[in-house]
């Protein structure tokens, strides 16, 4: 049997990390899991659970609700959520936090938590403006004798002139525009746009017309406007809610040395007040009632929720009853455990704390829909690891790939992945292009597995300390 090959030709991927490659839930239009199907293999019924949770969501019946994915370590529990978030649209904001960070020396719990909340919710703006719009043909300022000094010259006017598809006008405009036209690095070719009433400067791309000008660029093109180089045009704007957030927190100092080494004293972290938040939602409720702006809803993904305590559970529960509030998907690998935060409760098993299921409340799990993830069976574990080493352009054979799907059986999923750079690095000393079963062996020789490790700790009666 031929080996199995790297990246075929023409075809691009490339592992940015570990769940880059997954690009939705792979559901057809009846809401059924395809085996493999947008980076997604396995988990059908966990896949086609969050499939009708996206259903509620779309709907906006979601509210005052939140998803728990249960299950092992390695189960695809992140993914699901990532997954979730492709799902409802690329700006759709996504939020992933670990449920350790809200142990901060610097703010509080329900600081953090907030925080997060207000990150995953969106707020796109739609504003019509007055604009100059245009590709840049002519960029010539003009320089004239500094009135303050008999050195040197300023610029005192620029002289813009853009293109449309309809026909081409010239500006005059003041010294601060130009400025901005610097910062945005406008050059000649480029499509613009400035705003009629406050000068604002913004730069869409370069000029279609340019797109043979090099054989290999980074460059974002895009089409001559149509229309007149005035016209009135709708701008949509996406900003999140913790954005306005810190807009307004931070202390607006002045220039002087005392200003600047006062912020930098202060340090980085800003707490927001509840005042200030309730301001800041007044004002997006006014914009959202005259259409002006529309409120979107992200994911918020608090991974290992288990590690959460007591205060942060009851602050999740009123969080989620806010009129403001993402859609919350919580994740972790415990089964009964106690709730952190509850080991001092008086009446609890003499210092045990309150054992949940999950780590989490009963008043907080009643509100969560619950999916289960189940472990990986071997032709699964077999996919994915063909597709990783497609994606790491890699070549093993078919005897070393059945080895590695064995191990995951016996181990764990990422424990198979793990061995898949240091058995390629084997075989490249070795002399060889592909991976062998030697390789894999060999690998399999050097390290443990976590279960192979407790195993020999246990046996020489090292539980406790090395020696």
């Amino acid at each position: 049997m031929p080996p199995t090959t790297g990246i075929p030709q023409g075809q691009r991927e490339a592992r940015i990390s570990s769940h880059s490659h997954i690009k939705g839930l792979g559901l057809d239009d009846d809401g059924f899991a395809h085996a493999d199907r947008s980076g997604f293999v396995g988990q059908r019924a966990a896949r086609e659970a969050c499939g009708l949770v996206l259903e509620l969501i779309r709907s906006r019946r979601f509210s005052g609700r939140a998803l728990l994915l249960a299950g092992a370590p390695g189960t695809g529990k992140t993914a699901l959520a990532l997954a979730v978030a492709q799902e409802l649209g690329h700006k759709v904001p996504f939020c992933p936090m670990v449920g350790s960070e809200v142990f901060s020396s610097e703010v509080k719990k329900t600081e953090v938590l907030m925080e997060n909340f207000r990150r995953a919710i969106g707020l796109r703006v739609k504003e019509t403006k007055e604009v100059y719009e245009g590709e840049v043909t002519e960029l010539t300022p003009a320089e004239t004798e500094n009135p303050l000094s008999g050195y040197g010259k300023t610029i005192s006017h620029v002289v813009v002139a853009l293109k449309t598809a309809k026909g081409t006008k010239q500006l005059r405009l003041d010294p601060s525009i130009y400025e901005s036209i610097q910062k945005e690095r406008v050059q000649i070719g480029d499509v613009i746009y400035i705003e009629a009433n406050t000068g604002a400067v913004k730069r869409v791309g370069r000029s279609d017309a340019y797109a043979t000008e090099y054989d290999l660029e980074a460059e974002e093109y895009v089409p001559l406007p149509k229309g007149d180089v005035h016209k009135k045009k709708e701008i949509v704007q996406d900003v999140t809610l913790h954005d306005l957030d810190m807009a307004n927190a931070r202390p607006q100092g002045g220039q002087d040395i005392m200003s600047v080494m006062g912020q930098l004293v202060k340090g980085r972290r800003t707490e927001v007040t509840d005042k200030l938040r309730a301001e800041i939602n007044k004002v997006v409720n006014s914009y959202i009632e005259q259409g002006i702006a529309e409120l979107i809803p992200g994911v918020l993904f608090i991974d290992e929720v288990h590690m959460l305590d007591i205060e942060a559970f009851t602050y999740l529960n009123r969080a989620l009853e806010s009129t403001m509030s993402p859609h919350v998907i919580l994740a972790t690998n415990r089964g009964l455990t106690t709730i952190r935060g509850t080991e001092s409760e008086p009446g609890y098993g003499g210092g045990e704390g309150i054992v949940s299921p999950h780590g989490v409340p009963i008043d907080l799990l009643d509100r969560c829909m619950i999916v289960r993830t189940l472990p990986y069976q071997r032709d699964e574990i077999k996919t994915v690891l063909q597709t990783r080493v497609k994606v790491e352009g890699l070549a093993i054979q078919p005897e070393a790939l059945d080895k590695l799907a064995d191990d995951g059986i016996r181990t764990s999923l990422r424990y198979a992945l793990q061995l898949l750079t240091p058995a390629s690095i084997l075989s490249r000393v070795q002399g060889r292009t592909e991976i062998t079963l030697a390789d894999v062996a060999e690998t399999d020789e050097l390290f443990l597995d976590a279960r192979s490790s407790a195993r020999g700790l246990q046996e020489r009666g090292e539980g406790q300390y090395l020696r």
